[in-house]
């Protein structure tokens, strides 16, 4: 149960990426050029966005042990104290990162690439 509960908050914020990736139609051909531009699009939509708010988290984390949970004990403090310094160096990192992804795919004429989502209805 109590890895249920630990769990549980993650799943559901997981939730909208799975149904987000329902009925979404790739190029027949199986072209390089659709191939890169989806993986253009799932970093910038997907991934970049996830680890951001894992390391906003993180952050939110680390102010709590720090603030609250760390009162009067000096290591509890550190550790609160390094975890929001890793967390805002990860912020730092991941948009440099979102910022090469970009200027890649601008270079190489992925810029304004779309994915056709259509919904797949059964019929009877």
């Amino acid at each position: 149960m109590k890895y249920f509960t630990r769990l549980a908050p993650f799943a559901l914020a997981a939730l909208p990426f799975a149904a987000s990736a329902q009925g979404v139609i790739l190029d027949p051909n199986g072209t390089a050029t659709s191939f890169l531009g989806n993986i253009v699009l799932f970093s910038n939509g997907v991934l970049i966005p996830f680890i951001l708010g894992i390391a906003f988290l993180v952050f939110v984390w680390g102010m709590f042990r720090y603030f609250i949970a760390g009162g009067a004990d000096e290591g509890a403090r550190e550790n609160g104290k390094n975890l929001m310094i890793y967390a805002t160096l990860g912020f730092v990192l991941i948009i440099i990162l979102w910022g090469v992804v970009n200027l890649l795919a601008d270079s190489s004429g992925f810029a304004g690439q779309t994915l056709n989502y259509t919904v797949n209805t059964p019929t009877i």
